[in-house]
């Protein structure tokens, strides 16, 4: 099954990250390295061509405030959780951004110091609304 990330920002001291773990889609949202938030697919995508979204439903109310976190997989919702908060500035000027890898210090340990990704990717999106 493929593993690692498909695109990452921040690193261990807050971030977030869209990987796979064992063939599963996961998310994970690292706030400041206090509070981290996992979402992860039940099953393993098929073998194949995949189209995997990551939704984030902003509460509002102001900056760093939480929402709901939806994975989906070729428009089906596939898991949901709560982040609870977001980071109301910027992420470390040391951690970039990613695809394919997560460069710097991990967003999550989820990757057990595998970050790079074993399929190919053959396209990110990212769309801020």
């Amino acid at each position: 099954a493929n593993q690692g990330v498909i695109v990452c920002q921040g690193g261990d001291f807050g971030g977030w990250s869209l990987y796979l773990k064992e063939g599963k889609p996961a998310f994970a949202y690292n706030w400041l390295g206090i509070e981290a938030t996992n979402i992860m697919a039940a099953q393993k995508l098929t073998p194949g061509k995949h189209t995997i979204r990551f939704d984030f439903a902003y509460e509002g109310g102001g900056r760093g405030k939480g929402g709901k976190g939806t994975i989906l997989v070729d428009g089906k919702p596939v898991a949901e959780g709560i982040i609870h908060k977001t980071h109301g500035n910027v992420y470390g000027l040391d951690e970039p951004a990613d695809v394919g890898t997560d460069s710097n210090t991990p967003v999550t340990p989820a990757y057990h110091g595998k970050p790079k990704f074993t399929g190919n990717i053959q396209k990110v999106v990212l769309e801020l609304i």
